[in-house]
């Protein structure tokens, strides 16, 4: 696909939590990434969900960790988007579209570690851990940076 094209798809509508507990954030390193690539749960909107479902049900997904397990304490006001590296568009989503348009919550974690099970059904992650923001902004992938430094900057305070 050429730039021009690109440009032209539409973003993917996504949801992304910060899981929070005593000042920390949930990681977790992508299964399928053979270098760094941690990230906090993320996912797509399925028809007729809101946002907050949305959320919810990633997380559950993600995480093992259910709606009882977490408090939502905010969300980002509007939408945040990225776009994927040009080599990753054809490769994912079937090549529809550019990168993701996220609606991020910061839910606060009242379990405990045993309550999050990253072996779900589909797995996503090989290993989790409590992070401090910064850590995850440098250990993301680069072309999600900008997105989690708003998140951050934006909702940190919740954290």
């Amino acid at each position: 696909m050429t730039p021009e094209e690109i440009a032209k798809l539409p973003y993917r509508p996504c949801v992304g939590i910060v899981l929070t507990q005593g000042g920390k954030v949930f990681a977790a390193q992508r299964i399928d990434s053979d270098y760094d690539a941690w990230q906090m749960p993320q996912g797509g909107i399925d028809e007729g969900e809101t946002p907050r479902i949305a959320a919810l049900r990633e997380l559950r997904e993600e995480t093992g960790v259910g709606p009882s397990l977490v408090t939502v304490l905010g969300e980002t006001k509007g939408w945040i988007p990225y776009d994927l590296r040009h080599d990753l568009v054809p490769n994912l989503w079937r090549g529809r579209f550019r990168g993701q348009e996220q609606k991020w919550f910061v839910m606060r974690f009242n379990g405990t570690d045993d309550d999050i099970k990253i072996d779900t059904e589909i797995p996503e992650f090989s290993e989790w851990q409590w992070m401090t923001p910064k850590e995850i902004t440098a250990r993301i992938v680069p072309f999600k940076k900008q997105t989690y430094t708003r998140v951050f900057a934006e909702l940190g305070d919740l954290i």
